[in-house]
């Protein structure tokens, strides 16, 4: 019995013509495609920034105009000098953001290794545990703990207000830090006690340095979420010297006789957005390789 061998067909230069031709246009599509959803995002933006030059008479103007017909930089003039001063309020949102992500680290950090790496009874049941706090609007734990923060004289103080910021980031941090522990091969960790490393001495040199992108994650998110965080700031602080750059832009927005200041408003917008997209920018490849963390086993 002979058996017969079939070879692909020569493929002619008009065959490989045709399917570069069809490969750029699908790249071409897929670019095209991508600039739309970029200009489209990115389209709120600029109208929001073309609103904060125009003069405020013009930027409250009915119907509205989308270009500006003049030039003015009074909006951002109004929102720096407004109250206690835009430099109080963003020194108070940053001091509230670093407590929080330091708060986040030490606490995530410690249990995502615990419950990725030791053999804990239940441990699941304790995971879901931790999780369970996402399921429950954080609105509804703000009236008890104001009221707890109130007697152990945490109240209107940045201190405070990040321990607050915390408890609402907490169980997303273990999430992913669990995630992170649980991507590093076990090769490692057996390679390190095989060398005479403790458990601390194998944490602290074998898997924080693995786990950084994860951990680089757990601050983009502790950041922007406690930059943009309002309600608590709200019910937590009661002085004006205290008050965070959300609260500063609900103030700034209100005009004459009530009206809404649309070109202070867009212009504290845009300052107040400045300082995550910096700091996204700069560490976009640890926030993309951290949120893949441990996705792919």
């Amino acid at each position: 019995m002979t058996g017969t061998v079939t070879t692909p067909a020569h493929k002619t230069p008009a065959d490989e013509n045709r399917i570069a031709g069809q490969n750029n246009l699908n790249g071409y599509l897929v670019g095209a495609i991508a600039v739309f959803i970029g200009a489209l995002m990115l389209a709120p933006l600029v109208l929001s920034f073309f609103a904060s030059i125009k003069p405020s008479a013009e930027a409250s103007a009915v119907p509205p105009s989308y270009l500006p017909h003049s030039f003015s930089l009074e909006n951002y003039d109004h929102v720096l000098n407004f109250g206690a001063g835009l430099g109080t309020y963003v020194g108070n949102s940053l001091g509230v953001a670093a407590f929080t992500i330091i708060f986040s680290l030490v606490l995530s950090v410690p249990a995502g290794f615990g419950l990725a790496r030791f053999n804990i009874p239940y441990k699941e049941v304790l995971f879901v545990i931790l999780l369970t706090p996402l399921m429950i609007p954080y609105q509804a734990l703000l009236t008890p703990l104001y009221f707890m923060f109130a007697k152990l004289g945490l109240a209107n103080t940045l201190f405070g207000l990040a321990i607050v910021h915390t408890i609402l980031q907490i169980p997303f941090s273990v999430y992913l830090m669990r995630n992170a522990f649980e991507s590093v091969p076990r090769e490692l960790e057996e390679a390190a006690v095989i060398d005479g490393c403790s458990t601390f001495v194998s944490f602290r040199r074998v898997f924080l340095p693995l786990v950084f992108p994860g951990m680089v994650t757990v601050t983009l998110f502790a950041f922007i979420a406690s930059w943009n965080e309002f309600l608590a700031a709200l019910i937590f602080m009661n002085k004006e010297t205290s008050f965070t750059v959300p609260i500063m832009l609900v103030s700034v927005r209100i005009g004459h006789f009530g009206a809404v200041d649309w070109g202070a408003l867009q212009a504290g917008i845009l300052i107040s957005i400045l300082p995550c997209a910096l700091i996204y920018i700069f560490l976009q490849k640890y926030y993309v390789s951290g949120l893949l963390g441990g996705a792919v086993k």
